[in-house]
């Protein structure tokens, strides 16, 4: 009788792009975060709108990363940012936001050059960063998540076309730290919003990003 081989075990996680869109999302919305004092957030969350007192003629930055937004807003404990917010915003409209973006910052050899990245940069409603994603300890990991800044007709859009529901998701945050201070992660993790790689369309992506293409199609990337 042939000696049976033991059975492989679990092939390790394939790395993640060192850039990629990872949020909740659904055929229509997509999820992101924004954290304000309690004058702007508890009416934007009851109304399911921005109030008269926020204000659409400024930069404002949304962030699809559940865990990036607890890092901004230390869990919505900071001054300022006390309530935090889910605001499901229209993909045509994230979408949009990402077409007539720049890169917040200039990149040696993938813009033509300072000046012309500079001017395009100026003239663009919305501007896209990635910083390093967290873990529940908020602490840096290797790959990025995309940080996107509204101005002008963007902030507009975002708040007035885009937005189809507001939700106060401050009780979550607060519940999902205590649980990391208890240390107990596999509860805390089972508590995080499902976010999962968003569709991007093929070349939405290719200005955003200096890894290019490789990075929409969700293949890793090397860093730059």
């Amino acid at each position: 009788m042939p000696i049976s081989e033991p059975l492989p075990g679990p092939l390790p996680p394939h790395p993640l792009p060192k850039r990629q869109i990872r949020a909740a999302h659904d055929e229509s919305t997509v999820t992101v975060y924004q954290a304000y004092r309690p004058e702007i957030g508890l009416p934007a969350a009851r109304d399911g709108r921005f109030p008269p007192v926020w204000k659409r003629d400024r930069m404002t930055w949304i962030k699809p990363s559940f865990l990036w937004m607890m890092y901004r807003c230390g869990w919505g404990l900071k001054e300022g940012q006390e309530v935090v917010l889910a605001v499901d915003v229209r993909r045509e409209g994230f979408e949009w936001a990402l077409r007539h973006a720049e890169l917040s910052h200039y990149v040696r050899g993938f813009h033509p050059d300072r000046a012309t990245w500079q001017r395009d940069l100026k003239r663009a409603p919305a501007r896209v960063q990635w910083d390093p994603e967290r873990d529940l300890h908020l602490r840096p990991l290797p790959h990025r998540s995309l940080q996107l800044g509204l101005a002008g007709e963007a902030s507009r859009r975002y708040a007035d076309a885009w937005t189809v529901a507001i939700r106060d998701v401050t009780p979550l945050a607060h519940e999902v730290h205590a649980l990391v201070r208890a240390g107990r992660l596999a509860e805390a993790e089972r508590l995080l919003p499902a976010e999962r790689p968003y569709p991007v369309p093929p070349g939405l992506l290719d200005r955003l990003d200096p890894a290019g293409s490789a990075a929409a199609a969700g293949t890793p990337v090397p860093a730059p």
